[in-house]
């Protein structure tokens, strides 16, 4: 059980962390002012989080349960229920959502190969390979990764702020991508 003034300190924290990292690209923002920002010494951030990404995945860890929960136990199309193709529909839906409402923190904590290891990954990447074997796709471990790379949040940022494209039209594309779901 975690000390209430441990908890409190992780709150501040993750608070803190949560304000620099909407003021400022998650890259600019260092551990330093983060300890300063929540009023704790760097002793105390570093045993709770090692490195920014930490921090970040901290923060996006309530969101991406959230959506979890909603595929798991929520309403189709997005949650089961509704022909895979509707599904994966949905999660790209929801995912473009997450994004746009949190790609500061996401770019903080799951660019390159990083993103591989979280285990929200894991999570999305199973979620649609039950969708690919659901059709009978052959080969589905060799898909399912090519559909979630559109969601790297290197691609959503360059997507929106250098293209400057909208969520409605990066939703619209990824929806074209589930036509790879219709039966083999």
């Amino acid at each position: 059980m975690e000390r209430a003034d441990a908890a409190r300190n992780r709150a501040r924290i993750l608070e803190a962390a949560a304000q620099l990292f909407a003021e400022k690209p998650p890259q600019d923002v260092t551990m330093d002012d983060i300890a300063r920002k929540a009023g704790v010494g760097r002793g105390t951030l570093y045993r709770r989080y090692p490195d920014r990404a930490s921090i970040a995945v901290a923060l996006l860890d309530e969101h991406e349960r959230e959506l979890q929960e909603r595929l798991l136990r929520g309403e189709p199309p997005l949650g089961p229920g509704a022909p895979p193709a509707e599904r994966l529909a949905a999660f790209y839906a929801a995912m473009v959502r997450l994004l746009e409402d949190h790609a500061h923190l996401v770019l903080g904590s799951e660019v390159g190969r990083s993103r591989f290891e979280t285990g929200a990954y894991g999570f999305w990447r199973a979620h649609v390979r039950a969708l690919l074997v659901a059709v009978g796709t052959p080969g589905p471990d060799a898909l399912v990764d090519v559909l979630l790379a559109p969601l790297a949040p290197e691609v959503y940022s360059y997507q929106r702020s250098v293209l400057g494209l909208t969520p409605t039209q990066i939703t619209e594309a990824l929806t074209r991508l589930t036509a790879i779901l219709e039966p083999w």
